[in-house]
């Protein structure tokens, strides 16, 4: 197994044996929707179906990017793209770098013949990967190969810079951002943005505000820690220590989001980082995102089972139904216009400059 390969693998184990979610609160709980107890609507007639990057999906709901480049990363893609096919949402696979080094590692991340009808499916590649001159082809070839509807570059210069084997020098990347923006663009194909887990500030969202992208992932601080995640695989005490110095670094996710929302709009949002049930999704909607994304709890699920891994889905779209139920919301669009209050008691304004 190469490099890229046993630092896939040393993430996988680490996720699934080692406390890896912050201590801090991504800001989801803060909020609480005014509760309808005469809603005037039957919770069959409940639906949370939506589009997303012209692709319809029964629900406003995304596999986070996990894992690929592994034996163990395709067993857990093909778990992931079969659930994610089962209840009509979508699935962003783990970074491509593996099979960008390796046209062996493609296969472990190929999931369209085993959810031929996965609604949308998109790949992602870290920013740092894109310093390489030609990149952008080889990139879309991966794309057409595995029939993809497009691509997320992933912001992560925290976690690069500390692990040992990182990428350290982020020069120029914006302009070959820009550069995979057009290129994907003539393809027909998508291009998003995401963080991993630090979030979003004011001036990154203005910057992506005139990239604009066709998807942000506001990925903030609250849920998994990449930082943590980093500082467990060093080899020695200073990296351990400087790890967790940076495991609470960051911006929120619903700061991220708020961010995004106010210097983007009109961009498509889907809110991630420490999501862990339907209604902190229902709250996210609300407050301006276009969808949702989990990963570390699927990821535990899908290693426990395949039915673990369909029940956690399920609940997580009833949870979403429930909470639509009780503040008397038909539709998505009903949901955006629920009364919610924030961490001071006020009403919460429609969220400006929401994309569907």
């Amino acid at each position: 197994m190469d490099d890229t390969g046993r630092r896939k693998s040393d993430h996988i184990r680490i996720c699934l044996e080692e406390e890896v979610e912050v201590g801090r609160d991504p800001g989801w709980a803060d909020y609480r929707f005014d509760h309808q107890a005469l809603p005037e609507i039957k919770l069959d007639e409940v639906n949370p179906a939506t589009e997303l990057l012209g692709r319809r999906l029964a629900w406003p709901f995304l596999t986070g990017a996990m894992t690929g480049g592994t034996k163990q990363a395709w067993q857990l893609n093909a778990l992931l793209a079969v659930g994610a096919e089962a209840c009509g949402c979508g699935m962003v696979l783990g970074s491509l770098r593996p099979a960008l080094e390796d046209a062996s590692a493609l296969a472990s991340f190929d999931v369209r013949h085993v959810a031929p009808c996965l609604p949308l499916l998109l790949g992602n590649i870290g920013a740092a990967q894109l310093a390489v001159a030609g990149i952008e082809t080889r990139i879309l070839g991966l794309c057409l190969r595995l029939r993809l509807d497009g691509i997320i570059v992933h912001l992560n210069p925290l976690q690069e810079a500390l692990q040992p084997e990182g990428d350290r020098d982020w020069r120029g990347l914006r302009s070959r951002i820009a550069e995979l923006r057009i290129a994907m663009a003539r393809e027909g194909m998508a291009l998003g943005i995401k963080e991993v887990g630090s979030g979003i500030s004011r001036s990154t969202a203005r910057w992506i505000g005139g990239l604009r992208p066709d998807l942000v992932e506001t990925a903030g601080l609250g849920g998994t820690s990449w930082a943590r995640i980093e500082g467990l695989r060093s080899p020695d005490d200073t990296g351990s220590r400087v790890a967790r110095t940076f495991e609470t670094w960051g911006h929120p996710s619903v700061e991220s989001l708020a961010s995004l929302r106010k210097a983007a709009p009109g961009i498509p949002a889907v809110a991630s980082g420490g999501l862990r049930t339907g209604l902190d999704l229902a709250i996210a909607l609300r407050l301006g995102a276009s969808a949702g994304a989990m990963a570390l709890p699927l990821l535990r699920a899908a290693v426990a089972s395949e039915a673990a891994l369909a029940s956690l889905m399920n609940a997580l779209r009833k949870e979403l139904c429930l909470a639509m139920f009780v503040t008397g919301s038909r539709t998505l669009g009903d949901l955006r216009r629920a009364p919610i209050r924030g961490p001071d008691g006020k009403r919460i304004p429609f969220p400006r400059g929401f994309a569907a």
